[in-house]
């Protein structure tokens, strides 16, 4: 996420608490900026309608009595999020929206081999992936705000490298995906596969599979041989990142 505190809520149309550094390579568990409907203002208040939110990539269950016991669920398909005890409650009340400048994701070529992809939008700019956030409350009475991101199924243009992509959310779509007057029924159809052209993936090397690598030189196209590529990996529940 590479864009400004200033860029993002011009896109948002929400107040962001401060400034932040670009970030270009983030991984489960650290912290990743949500925008969130902010609780009804009484009238007259000029409080904002969206807030920000900062969570830990990585959703916990509000029921889960231990989170080292719970799988690290940094992505929530979105097809069964509105059936499973999980991630109902915060499909209903809790939808936010995640600020990206685009993801990395894996095609496996073999059993051993892997290529790393940056996927970035084809024109450029800041976009909105669906994401779900939950506070988890441990025994002691401490907090963690904690949030996953929506996937579907990918669409022509990246499932060649995945069968699994992030929901990527319009603009014109912030207002009902945000509004909690709305079922899950009613956002449902806004969890789809964005358009073919929307994404474009660049080949890069394998240094964005270390955290510690963050400049912005991980996002550096390199030369790959693309003829004998194997089958696009299957399903496994999860990306296998971000």
């Amino acid at each position: 996420m590479t864009a400004s505190r200033q860029e993002v809520e011009a896109l948002f149309a929400a107040m962001v608490g401060e400034d932040f550094p670009p970030r270009y390579n983030i991984a489960p568990t650290q912290p990743i900026l949500m925008i969130m409907a902010a609780e009804t203002p009484p009238p007259g208040s000029n409080r904002p309608d969206r807030i920000d939110e900062l969570v830990r990539w990585g959703f916990i269950p509000a029921w889960a009595k231990d989170p080292n016991d719970f799988p690290l669920m940094f992505n929530i398909r979105s097809e069964t999020a509105a059936e499973r005890n999980s991630f109902r409650a915060a499909l209903h009340y809790r939808r936010a929206l995640v600020p990206a400048s685009g993801f990395y994701e894996w095609r496996r070529e073999g059993r051993s081999k892997a290529q790393a992809y940056w996927v970035r939008p084809r024109h450029g700019g800041l976009i909105a992936f669906a994401g779900l956030m939950e506070t988890w409350s441990s025994a002691d009475g401490s907090q963690i705000d904690t949030g996953g991101i929506l996937t579907t199924a990918a669409n022509e243009t990246l499932r060649p490298i995945h069968e699994r992509m992030p929901v990527v959310i319009s603009p014109e779509d912030f207002v009902p995906w945000l509004d909690k007057h709305n079922l899950p029924r009613d956002v449902a159809h806004l969890m789809r596969p964005v358009q073919a052209d929307f994404f474009e993936a660049i080949p890069v090397s394998d240094r964005v599979n270390k955290v510690t690598n963050v400049s912005p030189d991980i996002q550096e196209r390199i030369e790959v041989d693309l003829t004998g590529q194997a089958e696009p990996p299957k399903e496994d529940g999860q990306l296998s990142m971000f």
